[in-house]
């Protein structure tokens, strides 16, 4: 029975240790994320590599539909593109849908082109989770908001216009001030 509850007490104690959470600090509040490193490893750590170098700090949010997404990382405030790293590989087939309140990784029609850019689902929308055919399709979700909606459904109503090559950009940029790891809670 001892050793029972010994084991379980250290996996629990595992799973404390993946539940990494990112805050972002935006222009219209916070928003907290808990990232999903058992189901999404490699876009777990990308995105928390961003985080560590302050990529996302002085970013936007530049395409925002509001009975679709919030889509940011990429672009400051000009909308001048970010240089990034090299892209990663799709892990869309994990295990977690496209929810409304979930993040995950923006990406061009090819399948391992997610770099920096990421957004947040404010619908169900689950015909971005990809055929179950086709490995290569789909959007990898890596977490999800766990503080903050209120926020996102305020950045989801902002007006938004076309500027140049990209459509849905807010008027008012709402920005990113900061981008980081929070603790994790014991």
């Amino acid at each position: 029975m001892k050793k029972t509850a010994v084991l379980l007490a250290a996996l629990l104690a595992a799973s404390a240790a993946l539940a990494q959470t990112v805050k972002l600090q935006t222009s219209e509040g916070d928003i907290r994320i808990e990232l999903d490193a058992e189901k999404a490893p490699k876009t777990v750590a990308n995105f928390l590599q961003y985080v560590k170098a302050g990529h996302y700090n002085g970013t936007v949010f530049h395409r925002v539909i509001e009975g679709f997404m919030i889509q940011g990382g990429g672009f400051d405030a000009k909308l001048v593109q970010k240089p990034t790293k090299a892209p990663i590989p799709l892990e869309s087939h994990n295990g977690l849908s496209n929810l409304r309140g979930t993040i995950a990784m923006a990406r061009t029609a090819v399948p391992n082109s997610a770099t920096s850019q990421f957004f947040i689902n404010v619908v169900d929308n689950p015909r971005l989770d990809g055929e179950a055919e086709n490995p290569t399709s789909g959007y990898a979700v890596f977490g999800k908001v766990i503080d903050g909606m209120d926020v996102v459904d305020k950045i989801r109503a902002a007006e938004v216009t076309n500027q140049g090559m990209h459509q849905n950009v807010p008027v008012k940029p709402i920005i990113i001030t900061k981008a980081l790891i929070e603790p994790v809670k014991k």
